[in-house]
């Protein structure tokens, strides 16, 4: 166990610690001075490299990590409660190769540049809407008023299911991501709910294809057969989940930050142009990802032995704060010339979705600027942030002027 000179512990970590989740980047930097490759006997254990390079590593190297449990935390083994539902998972997120060659072949179609340009304006017509409303009021809450409901509702259009389902999946994603992390019974029911409801989605678009991500999934073939409805159910159950907690998180966090920052916000304001590049930077200095691997043979990283079974974090967000890679790594350049962030992941399993993503941080920053030039916050200790393995803020009052 390493150890300050004071006798504090600087190996063992929570990150489920709530202040771990307000400010994890005091955490990452005394780990990489004193121990960049810390474990845990936390949550089931793990271990969490906090270096941009060791993390890097372990996303390329398939022959010792898989990705078929990408969450720390333990679940329930759901295998005797739902036995017909214990094959879903969320590929080709959760997919090994050969398998995630063909998965994530499957879905790239649907999220190139040209893909996602079909929903540019739809994505514009809701920003403007809700900006209108939050304008109209004078006040309101960044994250819960305009940041959760951007990603859902351009989700549900890509699924083709109905816009009043917004509300409904965003219980679910929480349910899965966040509040579930804490409470596994919560966690089981979001999971059965969101695989039930897509098997009823799945077997409605047999019988009526529409013009949707689930219909393509059902017309796809791999070696000739068409794929198998569980593994359409799991991938659609990937894009709810992923799609939309990520997003809204990478929303909201550059929302605080201006609002936070009234220099960064001035500058976003005066010069628009610059907005491509600093939400890149925006992306690398709030991160919201962390991803876990199982380790399939020993291995040996940075001089740390990691056997069979255990679990790995990839914290992607410490990895971009990492100052031997990001001169000044805790500070927001807007302008930053070079910027090779892992927000995305990295190796195979790097985001599917990041086109759909930065289109939709760009247009939601795009809207609201335009006419909100002027924000802050209205009680900075009133702002509460989901923590874990995706970070973001989930209540983000902000006074508007």
């Amino acid at each position: 166990m390493t150890t300050t000179e004071s006798g504090k512990d600087v190996e063992d970590y929570d990150i489920f610690d709530p202040a771990y989740i307000a400010e994890p980047w005091p955490t990452w930097g005394e780990l990489r001075e004193k121990c960049p490759i810390p474990h845990t006997d936390r949550w089931g254990g793990s271990w969490m490299p906090v270096r941009y390079q060791d993390i890097s590593d372990i996303a390329h190297d398939t022959d010792h990590f898989s990705s078929d449990e990408v969450l720390v935390a333990p679940t329930d083994d759901r295998e005797d409660e739902f036995p017909d539902l214990a094959d879903i998972k969320a590929p080709p997120i959760t997919s090994d190769p050969p398998e995630h060659t063909w998965a994530r072949r499957l879905i790239l179609p649907t999220f190139s540049p040209k893909s996602v340009a079909r929903f540019e304006p739809v994505t514009r017509e809701l920003c403007r809407a809700l900006v209108d409303d939050l304008v109209a009021r004078g006040e309101g809450d960044g994250a819960v008023d305009y940041a959760q409901q951007i990603p859902v509702r351009v989700i549900a259009k890509m699924l083709g299911v109905p816009d009043e389902m917004a509300q409904t999946f965003i219980g679910w994603v929480r349910g899965t991501l966040e509040l579930g992390f804490q409470d596994r019974e919560l966690q089981t029911q979001s999971f059965v709910a969101v695989a039930e409801y897509f098997i009823e989605q799945v077997a409605d678009r047999k019988a009526n294809p529409k013009d949707d991500i689930i219909t393509e999934l059902l017309s796809a073939e791999v070696d000739g057969k068409p794929v198998d409805e569980h593994h359409v159910v799991g991938t659609c159950n990937l894009i709810l989940i992923a799609g939309i907690d990520t997003t809204w998180s990478a929303i909201g966090s550059a929302l605080w930050h201006l609002a936070s920052h009234p220099e960064d916000r001035q500058r976003l304001v005066a010069e628009p142009e610059l907005l491509p590049v600093a939400i890149e930077e925006l992306l690398r200095a709030y991160s919201p990802v962390t991803m876990a691997r199982i380790v399939t043979d020993e291995v040996e990283v940075g001089g740390r032995t990691m056997c069979p079974g255990e679990k790995v974090l990839l914290s992607f967000p410490a990895a971009n704060r990492d100052p031997d890679v990001f001169p000044q790594a805790d500070e927001v350049v807007l302008d930053r010339a070079k910027n090779r962030h892992v927000a995305f992941g990295s190796g195979i399993h790097r985001c599917a979705g990041s086109n759909l993503a930065r289109m939709e941080l760009r247009v939601a920053l795009e809207e609201w600027l335009r006419q909100i030039p002027e924000f802050s916050l209205a009680d900075p200790s009133a702002v509460t942030w989901a923590g874990g393995q995706v970070r973001g803020p989930r209540m983000l009052p902000l006074v508007l002027s």
